[in-house]
């Protein structure tokens, strides 16, 4: 079991790693408000401004996490030609993060996700995006820029929001070139078949995308060890970690049995962004020679932070080792 002296170790060797984080960038808008009364033209509430801000969201949130810890992410993804993009570039750069890595495709437009928030719940999300496949020239510019920054990166980290970026022709491409350099590899699924989502060291469906890939309905821990173990043997993966929500996480691996965690959040306000977080912690904690089950308790820990927060979050270091007695 992880305690919090080797916690403190691993966290220590998460500064500067650079890690290349892929996927669906996207821009996460929050409006905050307070409702004091109904619209008396439909049975909805008012929601009575006060602020508005803005993060980074999707994949976007993934390299927000890492930079929280200490590490040195690079961004590639997918932008539009749009001021949102602007924004989201900005967002970047206030982390002190490039934005070269964001190829503009005027053919789409930026992910946007506006969530209304009062008294701490939210009441709406709204949805701005384009979910198309990407077109060959944008995929060969994204395969083009990984090609010159896997050289200098530690770790690959793919997040798979569903919104068109990761086809199979780049994730092939990606996946191969990073497994040629002995590269470590975390992935966040979306899709139901995971054939395309290899080879990696870790994958990390959460319960349903589990169910859904493994063509079970998991309604018990059996039926999460079936699964698990399904994927495990079905795809070229190291590990493979179910996160569970409330019930915790079930790692999988090749040499061991299975080991299921449980949850270590005190309070859930906000799940959002909870399974960057996750993503984020785990590939450091590799990078930083922790084994598969002292990564995915680290990354358990950092869950159970974010989770006690409103809207898309971070933990850092202190925050995670303040988590262990």
């Amino acid at each position: 079991m992880l305690n919090r002296g080797r916690a403190e170790q691993l966290t220590e060797k998460f500064k500067g790693r650079r890690l290349i984080v892929l996927g669906d960038v996207m821009l996460d808008e929050f409006i905050w408000g307070k409702v004091r009364r109904i619209s008396p033209e439909a049975p909805v509430p008012i929601v009575e401004i006060e602020r508005e801000t803005v993060a980074l969201g999707g994949a976007g949130n993934v390299t927000s996490n890492l930079v929280a810890l200490g590490a040195r992410p690079f961004q590639l993804g997918v932008v539009g030609a749009d001021s949102d993009a602007d924004r989201l570039a900005a967002a970047l750069k206030r982390l002190g993060t490039e934005s070269h890595g964001l190829v503009v495709d005027p053919e789409r437009r930026t992910t946007l996700k506006t969530r209304i928030i009062a008294q701490h719940q939210q009441v709406v999300r709204a949805d701005r995006e384009s979910r198309a496949a990407l077109a060959p020239e944008t995929e060969n510019k994204l395969a083009e820029l990984f090609a010159i920054e896997i050289g200098s990166a530690d770790a690959l980290v793919v997040s798979d929001y569903g919104k068109g970026l990761l086809t199979p022709r780049l994730l092939k491409s990606v996946l191969g070139t990073a497994r040629g350099r002995g590269m470590i590899v975390v992935l966040d699924p979306k899709a139901r078949n995971f054939a395309n989502y290899q080879p990696v060291t870790v994958i990390t469906p959460n319960h349903n995308e589990a169910a859904q890939a493994a063509g079970i309905e998991i309604d018990g821990e059996a039926a999460v060890i079936e699964a698990g173990r399904k994927i495990l043997s079905s795809i070229d993966c190291r590990a493979v970690l179910i996160t569970r929500g409330e019930e915790g996480m079930s790692l999988f691996t090749h040499d061991n049995p299975p080991s299921h965690i449980p949850t270590v959040a005190r309070e859930v306000y906000d799940v959002t962004g909870a399974g960057d977080t996750v993503l984020a912690t785990l590939g450091l904690a590799l990078v930083a020679g922790a084994s598969f089950e002292e990564a995915a308790i680290l990354a358990n820990h950092a869950a159970g932070v974010v989770v006690g927060k409103i809207g898309t979050a971070t933990v850092s270091c202190e925050e995670l080792i303040a988590t262990f007695s």
